[in-house]
């Protein structure tokens, strides 16, 4: 009865009730390796690239 009076005497049932939905945990290790992983893709893909950028001459990616 406290809690109801120190609200008003509100009773809507979200004071009392909550209704938010927990948020989904996020795996930070799994997400650093994902990242990881794709970043050297990226080195590797920039570093062919390269190769066939110099073979024709032209200038490189940074």
């Amino acid at each position: 009865m406290e809690e109801i009076e120190k609200n008003d005497f509100n009773l809507n049932i979200s004071r009392y009730v909550s209704t938010a939905e927990p948020e989904e945990e996020i795996n930070l290790t799994a997400v650093h390796a994902e990242l990881v992983s794709l970043d050297n893709q990226i080195k590797s893909a920039t570093q062919k690239h390269n190769e066939f950028l110099k073979e024709l001459g032209l200038p490189l990616l940074p």
